[in-house]
């Protein structure tokens, strides 16, 4: 088992070129969480109480990832840097699965049985991405930083956005006004420029309520008189 974390970290980040084995298990945080899973999942298997969940808490509160016992991890899963993983109860996970920080496996409500997603093998799922509820991801896809996914994600494919859309396809480009990756829509700058022009559509009717004169944001300011002021006698 100790070997499988080190190989699959080592085959998947070019940061352990320059550290020994034992480096590896000592600081290398999503190493160490697997290793506190694996420990709590198979303490769980033996029926013991509570042991399983103090375990996967004393792990979270080392490594900031947190990641249930009762979830089903094949061999192979590699999680970089880590910070603020979140793996559901009844997530699964096949082989040689990659994830990388901030990356949630979780459900989208109170509803009981299969309420978290199933990650078929070869999967990447990139930082921050959010996967929810009893979903499947198919074999050999790629999801995107920061996308929302609630819906199956054909096997494959390359997955972006919010709410997460397949792009990509088997290596084919996906056709569609949402098919452009590179660039996403940003909500902000959409909202931003909206009100702008809202103002000025407020400006307009405020300058007609007040006679015509333009807002005094656009008028050009007053040139000095010439001559001597008043105040100068």
């Amino acid at each position: 088992m100790l070997k499988d974390h080190v190989t699959a970290a080592r085959g998947r980040d070019p940061a352990t070129a320059s550290v020994s084995s034992l480096e590896i298990l000592l600081t290398w945080p999503g190493v160490q969480a697997l290793l506190a899973y694996r420990l709590a999942h198979r303490l769980h298997g033996k029926g013991l109480p509570l042991v399983p969940l103090l375990v996967s808490y004393l792990a979270r509160l080392l490594t900031g990832i947190e990641i249930h016992p009762r979830a089903k991890i094949g061999p192979g899963f590699f999680i970089d840097h880590g910070a603020g993983v979140v793996i559901g109860e009844t997530a699964e996970i096949g082989r040689d699965v990659t994830l990388y920080q901030g990356v949630t496996l979780g459900g989208t409500g109170f509803q009981s049985g299969k309420r978290h997603p199933t990650v078929e093998d070869n999967v990447t799922i990139g930082s921050g991405a959010k996967l929810l509820g009893p979903i499947t991801v198919g074999h050999g896809a790629k999801i995107g930083a920061n996308s929302v996914v609630v819906e199956d994600v054909p096997a494959c494919s390359t997955v972006v956005g919010n709410p997460g859309h397949p792009v990509r396809i088997e290596g084919r480009k996906v056709e569609g006004p949402d098919a452009d990756w590179i660039h996403l829509p940003d909500p902000v700058q959409d909202a931003v420029k909206s009100l702008a022009a809202r103002i000025k559509v407020l400006e307009k009717e405020i300058a007609e309520l007040s006679g015509g004169q333009e807002p005094a944001a656009d008028r050009p300011a007053e040139e000095p008189r010439k001559g001597r002021s008043s105040a100068g006698g």
